[in-house]
């Protein structure tokens, strides 16, 4: 018994040690101390030692000042860009972002350097004044003059402490689709910063005790996820990933953590964190926080209103081949046993298994569709080595192998007709699981009829609205187009229309195909075709006006992978075409129009149309 007292006295007094040495603010260290009394007059048998002693570890293991300095030296911001770079292909926002907070970072840094510099000086001459005073003090009055004196200098002191520049992290949300490397983005960031990193999963958290932890009183009460995660990385500055942010639990019988998130993420507030198992402040202002999420609708207003949203767009096609011959293929390559001699991917398998095998906003299935290349490869290589004919195996590629290796093609990718005829336009589409987007064509057809319009193709009530905008303008400026012999004639009298959008097992809905629907009505009526290399999109009003619609980046890539050569868009969209691919600029001829009148006359230079009274148009070139 006495061998085993003195281990438990021996073990009370390194726990000790380590409070002591844990820096404790100081009513906490008050709380701590008066804790420490009980628990050494308690039994260890007692239940109340057990529960006390686990919560004054919890304590010790806490970092309340302990801090990773920042790599913030001259070269900070190269070093951090080109981790960056070298990590992750484009996402130029996020980078541009992150940038900025290292750039302030490192500012405040500097200032603070020069405070403490002065502060220093401050404190030196503090100092040899004291003692000067001590040898020259007499008596009281005289001392009392002396510590009058030494005021100014102490108020000095004060007002070069307040100068210090106290870093609050910012709070980012990173919005976007699956799979476009919103998390090895956050591990990025603690590379470049040199901080330690921690992944908190939010997804499924239904328990406000999970955020904020267990009070001491409960059986096998414990801190929340935020305390564990400070407790593992052993610092109070890293990075935390809060992932799946958007997945979290709303209100419930076990209280409502998004609620509890809005105190974490409040810059105003996080500094004074209270969870319930620690039961006294902590600090959270120096943990750079970063969130992910996919959808912004899940997320309550309030906890949404605290973080600084970055969306994260589908990578294009364009980019999925660059991130695939850079990142994926070699990766790939190195787990499945080969070396990067044994097995040659190019641009041209790569791209057939980037549109005919995948359509996603990430790069999860690409990369699993190369990791499949790749194990037939090995299947291949390994026979051819172990047969003793090594010398017929081949290391290159082909389109013909990725055939045979993934199976048929899983997804068609549509190609811009070579002729065409009246009532067929190529419009643009974006998909909506983000990235990828690709030509779709509108065919009308008309019939003896009454004025019944037919429409087919899966549309949704958006499109088919769109439809219904269309063919009322036309209906409307039917004269000025040369239609209808007189401005009173119904085009429409003795005749009905099928407007039909091909794929019809896929869903389509958006405005976006407006102008096109027009043009095409406008064919039918007239007898014209329009150029089959010709792609458009833009929403239209009852005015004829053009208006911007979304996905402009996906739709043009995909517009010069299917063989478009010109393209027609809003004119309110000119500045979207600046972010384009230097690739896509230099492929296409893109045309802006602000009106269906300007559309109609670059759709047919030659033709000859009545003036529209109302309308004035210029025509826009890129």
């Amino acid at each position: 018994m006495n061998q085993n007292d003195d281990q438990e006295s021996n073990e009370l007094d390194e726990l000790k040690r380590k409070l002591s040495n844990a820096k404790l603010p100081a009513d906490a260290a008050k709380t701590v101390d008066r804790e420490m009394r009980r628990l050494q007059k308690m039994q260890p048998m007692n239940q109340e030692y057990q529960v006390t002693r686990n919560w004054l570890e919890t304590l010790a293991e806490i970092p309340w000042t302990v801090t990773t300095d920042d790599r913030l030296g001259p070269d900070t911001l190269n070093r951090a860009r080109k981790q960056l770079d070298d990590d992750h292909y484009g996402l130029d926002n996020v980078k541009k972002r992150l940038i900025e907070y290292l750039a302030v970072l490192r500012l405040k840094q500097s200032i603070n350097d020069e405070v403490e510099e002065k502060i220093k000086k401050a404190q030196e001459e503090l100092g040899q004044a004291a003692t000067s005073n001590e040898k020259e003090k007499g008596t009281a009055e005289e001392g009392s003059e002396i510590e009058g004196s030494a005021k100014p200098e102490m108020a000095k002191l004060d007002i070069l402490k307040s100068q210090r520049m106290v870093d609050k992290s910012p709070i980012m949300l990173l919005a976007g689709p699956p799979g476009v490397g919103k998390t090895s983005l956050a591990r990025s960031v603690a590379t470049a910063l040199g901080r330690k990193f921690h992944r908190i999963s939010l997804g499924g958290v239904r328990d406000e005790a999970e955020i904020r932890g267990h009070r001491r009183t409960y059986v096998a009460a414990m801190p929340g996820l935020i305390v564990q995660g400070l407790r593992k990385v052993g610092v109070a500055n890293p990075v935390f990933l809060l992932d799946e942010i958007d997945k979290i639990g709303q209100a419930s019988i076990h209280g409502d953590p998004s609620a509890a998130m809005l105190e974490v993420l409040d810059p105003e507030q996080n500094y004074n964190f209270q969870d319930h198992y620690v039961g006294m402040p902590i600090d959270l202002s120096k943990i750079l926080f970063i969130a992910t999420a996919n959808s912004l609708d899940t997320i309550p207003a309030p906890l949404l209103d605290r973080m600084e949203t970055i969306y994260i767009p589908g990578y294009t096609t364009l980019e999925k081949r660059h991130i695939a011959m850079q990142h994926l293929v070699p990766k790939q390559i190195r787990v499945n046993g080969l070396a990067e001699s044994q097995v040659a991917f190019n641009q041209e398998v790569v791209s057939k298994i980037i549109e005919c095998y995948t359509r996603e906003s990430g790069v999860r299935n690409l990369e699993r569709e190369i990791g499949s290349v790749c194990r037939a490869k090995a299947v291949e290589y390994a026979e051819a080595k172990d047969g003793g004919h090594i010398d017929d195996y081949r290391s290159d590629l082909s389109v013909e192998d990725i055939e045979n290796i993934l199976g048929i093609e899983k997804f068609e990718e549509e190609i811009a007709e070579k002729t065409s005829r009246p009532g067929i336009v190529t419009g643009l589409v974006a998909y909506s699981s983000g990235g990828n987007g690709s030509i779709l064509f509108i065919e009308v057809a008309d019939m003896p009829g009454n004025g019944r319009v037919q429409l087919t193709g899966k549309l949704g009530d958006v499109l088919k609205e769109s439809v219904e905008v269309a063919l009322t303008w036309v209906k409307a400026h039917a004269f000025e187009l040369g239609l209808t012999p007189e401005p009173t004639t119904d085009i429409m009298k003795e005749r009905s229309i099928h407007v039909h959008c091909p794929s019809g097992a896929i869903p389509k809905d958006g405005p976006s195909s407006g102008i096109g629907q027009a043009i095409a009505l406008i064919s039918l009526f007239s007898g014209k075709p329009v150029p089959p290399t010709m792609a458009m999109t833009g929403e239209i009003s009852l005015r004829g006006r053009v208006t911007a619609v979304g996905g402009i980046k996906e739709k043009l890539i995909g517009a010069l992978r299917a063989g478009v050569k010109t393209v027609l868009l809003p004119a309110q969209n000119r500045k979207d075409v600046k972010d384009l691919p230097q690739e896509v600029k230099d492929g296409l001829e893109i045309l802006h129009v602000s009106h269906i009148w300007e559309a109609i006359r670059l759709v047919w230079p030659d033709s000859h149309w009545a003036e529209d009274t109302n309308y004035r148009g210029i025509e826009s070139r890129l």
